[in-house]
């Protein structure tokens, strides 16, 4: 028989917050539902490595799924199904709903690019008959963290001729790989004394690429000639197509479960593949909606949003406004009425480094996707501050469909800070909510995921274009 419950435990119940582990509130075959979910994130991380390989993946799902390339001034009915393809390196894609336009649309939106070494346009040099790529890196990292570990390089060249080549090495089972040099400790004294983020340089990121020479004593740079000889004979291109190509080393390692109960997955890219592949799986899923459904992956989050194929800029305000004059709508209604999930990760709360969380509004990993009222620095410098009212709408929506979901903020305040591609769309007078996965290791060549988050995630971006 059970004890009748305290006046004090009933108003536990009715008034605190009290959320609970996702491993204890969910059954068996919802988290073998998650973990199975996952075996295709897995895949994915490791087809699409890049920007452009992730636009590439997606295009190919959404042809296979009907949608055609969107055409500027076609009017389009409900259930059609639209992309738009922008530079290769982003992607907007819609399912135009049963409602008119005017009353707005349902957006997500992720980033496809991640931290990385990318190759400077004059790369290939020789130094003590050793070849080596000069490198710039991209993003916030730690550069110490990207020295001595095997990576692979991925990208385009575009010849002279007008043609280009795919490049994509240390992938597969057999392929050279690369890596940057590292200092030994037995001569690292001065280095071991440095601030940890002068103890590597940028300019001495530099990759290894080879060390034999061309068989002939007649010319010089026998090396870095028989490299290029090499990448003649493979690709068809000289050293000045380097001027006219886009490559980026990424970790050679593939997506593997973490933990004796593989509840975690690690892999380079979680930050934001992890948004960007589980808001596209629930935007695919979304056959006849009511309002019309929208998702953006787009490039150059980590660096600003800016270039012709980041947020900050207009590709998306012009796809909406074509797509708005089209159903001979007002574009300002259809910004002014839309709703918007920020897709994109936040730290988790790591046991090892406590300090530069507040607990109380800290991410905890198996408890649920992430919600942030405002990301930026300081005093909310360079944010988006949804409303209360956004807020209400979005969490009351994810309790009517079961979904578990946890309120954070991104570190302790006057320490640092982070942002995402939210401000841009709000400034479009669209309603906009920072929604993501907790990561453990972000920016890092191996960064961490509970795979019920993700599937939680997922649950969370159907839900909202349902």
């Amino acid at each position: 028989m059970s004890e009748e419950k305290t006046l004090a435990q009933k108003l536990e119940e009715k008034l605190l917050y009290k959320p609970k582990n996702l491993g204890q509130t969910r059954s068996e075959e919802e988290i073998k539902a998650a973990f199975d979910f996952c075996e295709n994130y897995k895949a994915f991380l490791d087809a699409s490595k890049t920007e452009r390989e992730t636009v590439t993946y997606a295009i190919n799902r959404l042809k296979a799924e009907g949608f055609a390339e969107f055409e500027a001034g076609k009017k389009y009915s409900a259930g059609d199904k639209i992309y738009y393809n922008n530079r290769g390196k982003a992607l907007i894609a819609a399912v135009i709903g049963k409602k008119s336009l005017e009353e707005g649309t349902r957006l997500t939106a992720a980033h496809t690019d991640c931290p990385r070494l990318d190759l400077k346009p004059r790369p290939l040099y020789e130094d003590t008959e050793l070849a080596l790529f000069k490198t710039h890196y991209y993003g916030g990292i730690k550069k110490y963290q990207w020295t001595a570990t095997p990576l692979a390089l991925h990208g385009v060249i575009c010849r002279q001729d007008g043609t280009s080549a795919i490049v994509n090495i240390g992938e597969d089972a057999g392929d050279p790989v690369f890596c940057v040099t590292d200092l030994l400790p037995h001569l690292a004294k001065e280095q071991a004394a440095l601030p940890i983020g002068k103890a590597i340089k940028g300019e001495n990121l530099n990759l290894l690429v080879g060390s034999l020479p061309f068989k002939d004593d007649k010319a010089s740079n026998l090396v870095k000639l028989n490299i290029l000889k090499l990448l003649n004979e493979k690709y068809g291109v000289v050293e000045a197509d380097f001027v006219r190509a886009e490559l980026e080393l990424v970790p050679a390692v593939k997506a593997a479960d973490v933990g004796f109960d593989r509840s975690l997955i690690g892999a380079y890219g979680h930050d934001d593949r992890s948004c960007a592949y589980t808001s596209f799986m629930a935007f695919i899923e979304c056959k006849e909606p009511e309002y019309t459904a929208a998702l953006i992956l787009a490039d150059k989050e980590e660096t600003g949003s800016n270039s012709s194929t980041g947020l900050d800029t207009s590709f998306f305000r012009y796809f909406y406004e074509d797509l708005a004059l089209s159903a001979g709508v007002n574009p300002r209604a259809v910004f002014s009425k839309s709703k918007c999930l920020s897709a994109d990760v936040t730290a988790g709360l790591d046991p090892t480094y406590p300090e530069v969380h507040d607990k109380h509004n800290a991410a905890l990993l198996n408890y649920g996707v992430c919600l942030a009222k405002y990301t930026g620095s300081g005093g909310k410098y360079s944010t988006n501050d949804a409303s209360a009212e956004f807020v209400a709408e979005i969490t009351n929506l994810l309790d009517g469909e079961g979904v578990q979901w946890q309120m954070d903020e991104l570190g302790v305040i006057d320490l640092g800070g982070g942002g995402t591609v939210a401000i841009y769309l709000a400034a479009l007078d669209i309603d906009t909510l920072d929604i993501g996965i907790p990561v453990l290791s972000m920016h890092s060549p191996f960064e961490l995921v509970s795979k019920l988050d993700t599937y939680e995630t997922y649950r969370a971006f159907k839900a909202f274009y349902k």
